[in-house]
């Protein structure tokens, strides 16, 4: 990923979404070229010099304290997971403009206790890395998502590649749209965590090469992490189940997620 591109895009895209209004500025009325706030009031409301806020926005966010980059997150008015995605971007970065190396992980840590403890648990339970492989489940798990195993091409079966490249997604996820923007999101949150991660770069470039739907998602820049919601599913051998999920931390293993459901309604079609 080149990074100060990364963040030049982060950085124009959320720009552009907040008008001088939404910020606090007076109205002025005019033609204005831009839709959201110009560079100059972006670096006025955040303290600092436009010359200084041009730097960063151009992808020079190594050695940004801690304060400007809460100013910025503040005029910008970024949700804490986007704040989270530009203190990834500047932690990454290097003062010459590359992605800061970091330490390769096994593809698949999970070992047997962990597997226990999937298994002891009477709900839905799987374990899932950054780049969305599900890397273990127990029995429930295994039903749940039995489709996306059964199709997978690869050893790991991948919630990207199937909700993208495979067409039987398109029925087993209700609301496909609220799906495709959780899983681009949480992609865009990775690759900020770990730029350096070449498994999670090529999967990118896959899918925006084979999937325009994904390349149009990506483009926008969102971002959002796993923590908890509602998902609407319509599986094939149950019918339709609405289910409330939890995401926790596996804390031993720095960017696992074990991902837990639980009934929130249910009907059989």
């Amino acid at each position: 990923m080149e990074i100060e591109q990364e963040i030049r895009s982060f950085l124009m895209s959320r720009r552009a979404r907040i008008t001088p209004e939404q910020a606090g500025l007076p109205y002025a009325g005019g033609n204005r070229r831009v839709s959201g706030l110009r560079r100059e009031e972006v670096a006025m409301l955040s303290g600092v010099s436009v010359e200084y806020y041009t730097r960063l926005e151009r992808g020079k966010l190594s050695g940004a304290s801690d304060s400007v980059l809460e100013a910025i997150a503040r005029v910008l008015q970024l949700s804490d997971d986007e704040y989270a995605h530009l203190r990834d971007l500047a932690r990454n970065v290097t003062s010459t403009g590359r992605v800061r190396m970091t330490r390769t992980r096994k593809s698949n840590p999970i070992n047997g206790s962990v597997q226990q403890v999937l298994d002891s648990m009477s709900v839905p339970a799987i374990v899932q890395n950054e780049r969305l492989d599900m890397l273990a489940a127990n029995r429930m798990g295994c039903a749940l998502y039995s489709d996306m195993i059964a199709s997978s091409p690869r050893p790991v079966p991948n919630f990207a590649r199937y909700a993208f490249l495979d067409p039987r997604s398109e029925s087993f996820y209700i609301d496909t749209d609220a799906s495709h923007d959780l899983i681009v999101s949480s992609l865009r949150a990775a690759a900020g965590h770990d730029p350096a991660d070449r498994e999670l770069t090529g999967l990118i470039g896959t899918l925006c090469a084979c999937s325009q739907d994904f390349a149009q998602r990506w483009a926008k820049h969102n971002v959002r992490r796993h923590s908890r919601g509602r998902q609407l599913i319509n599986h094939l051998g149950v019918g339709r189940l609405d289910l409330e999920y939890n995401d926790f931390a596996l804390l031993l293993h720095r960017g696992l997620h074990r991902h837990l459901h639980r009934r929130a309604g249910f009907r059989q079609l």
